[in-house]
């Protein structure tokens, strides 16, 4: 449900509704073959990392050779993950594989130039997602977007397949999901996923520990960060549409790096009567990443990132909107006031 995970002008609009691969299609290609690279979105959140090791972790036990490759390689926040070290930056040279697995990850692009430059040839794609804005890139599809998170999914592949699962697997997988339900707290939590946060448990994990790495753990720079933004945080539409913008010149005063800026936007949507929460980040190359939140299914955050060519959740999404940092805030404030004006 993480808005880091925002397409980009490749997503037009909610894939059609068409039959997923099973599970026991994608069982069948990762046991057929040997040499596989597993990748994720750029701007890499829990789920996004804790699915790439988990599915990393559980190819080496079937004696695969495999390559985990994040265009930012391993965040440091969740450097404590068992399998952490199978993380890497992709390779300047071309590496060609039997499968190219992309996870959590709504469109191609959002794999990232380098992973992409990267790979060489490859007999089969697999994309295995829960985001419902996903064009249904690849030979192998399985789109969930009931699933509260990618780890769900994977959870569910490797159970109901007779696929590894061990402690350390299950260590990322509860990460991922956590992560990606607020700590179990956001509406896409459904019984299905309490059910599978107790399997995890039986496999061995401390949840408490991992919970704590998570969770209360943060640098102090992103403390400083929250203290700086929250001070500079606006509302609109009655208090409904809540805001706080980082230009790139605060970024680099406070020595912040883009993974501290993860869930600071919890924050705003957490302030009684605000439905729209949204976070605006400068970025190189004259383009603003928007991240955006939403209390009410009504209020459908994700319809408001594909008019700027973004895409995600209901609930959860963003988009990367070329121009300048104030013009950008003001086009998107205005298009999240419209909709919460015209709610009943």
């Amino acid at each position: 449900m993480n808005a880091t995970a925002e397409p980009t002008a490749d997503t037009a609009a909610a894939p059609p509704a068409l039959t997923n691969s099973t599970f026991a299609e994608i069982a069948e290609v990762l046991r057929q073959h040997e040499t596989f690279v597993v990748l994720s979105h750029v701007r890499p959140d829990g789920d996004a990392l804790g699915s790439q090791i988990a599915m990393g972790l559980a190819l080496q036990k079937l004696g695969k050779k495999v390559k985990v490759w994040n265009e930012e390689g391993l965040l440091e926040k969740f450097s404590f993950l068992p399998g952490g070290e199978l993380v890497s930056t992709p390779p300047n040279e071309r590496e060609d594989f039997d499968v190219v697995l992309a996870l959590d990850t709504a469109t191609r692009q959002r794999l990232g130039e380098n992973c992409l430059a990267a790979i060489g040839s490859a007999k089969v794609w697999i994309n295995i997602d829960h985001h419902p804005s996903n064009p249904r890139y690849g030979d192998l599809v399985h789109i969930d977007p009931i699933a509260p998170a990618t780890g769900q999914i994977l959870f569910e592949l490797l159970q109901s397949q007779d696929l590894p699962l061990d402690e350390p697997i299950a260590e990322n997988l509860f990460a991922a999901i956590s992560t990606d339900t607020g700590s179990f707290q956001y509406p896409n939590t459904t019984a299905r996923t309490f059910e599978i946060a107790a399997d995890v448990l039986r496999c061995g994990i401390k949840v408490g520990e991992l919970s704590q790495k998570l969770y209360e753990s943060y640098p102090r720079r992103r403390i400083e960060l929250l203290r700086v933004l929250l001070d500079r945080m606006s509302f609109d539409a009655d208090g409904k549409v809540a805001s706080f913008s980082l230009p790139s010149a605060t970024a680099n005063e406070l020595g912040v790096i883009p993974e501290d800026n993860e869930g600071l936007i919890d924050h705003l949507r957490a302030i009684q009567g605000v439905i729209i929460a949204i976070f605006f980040e400068e970025l190189e190359g004259g383009k603003v990443r928007v991240s955006m939140r939403s209390k009410d299914e009504r209020a459908d955050v994700c319809e408001i990132c594909l008019r700027f060519k973004g895409g995600g959740h209901k609930l959860a999404a963003g988009a990367r909107v070329p121009g300048a940092l104030e013009d950008v805030a003001n086009r998107v404030i205005e298009a999240a006031c419209d909709v919460v004006n015209r709610l009943p």
